[in-house]
């Protein structure tokens, strides 16, 4: 005959156990939404101007150089 045993896990652990077994999973799919969101928005000129072109290293790679004597609006 076997033996029934059980383990009742406090109600104050549950939160702790749920963050920790679900929260490296949401973290990093949460950077790979948001890498993603950059990369397709990074054509527009809003994106570029407000959030990539403010980045400390690489941000200068999409400031705009362009005179203002050579931009149509």
């Amino acid at each position: 005959m076997s033996r029934f045993s059980l383990h009742v896990e406090p109600e104050h652990k549950r939160p702790l156990t749920f963050a920790r077994r679900w929260g490296t999973s949401m973290g990093l799919w949460g950077t790979g939404a948001g890498i993603m969101a950059l990369y397709l928005l990074s054509v527009t000129p809003l994106v570029k101007r407000e959030f990539l072109s403010k980045v400390p290293v690489i941000g200068g790679y999409w400031a705009d150089k362009t005179p203002a004597s050579d931009k149509p609006f």
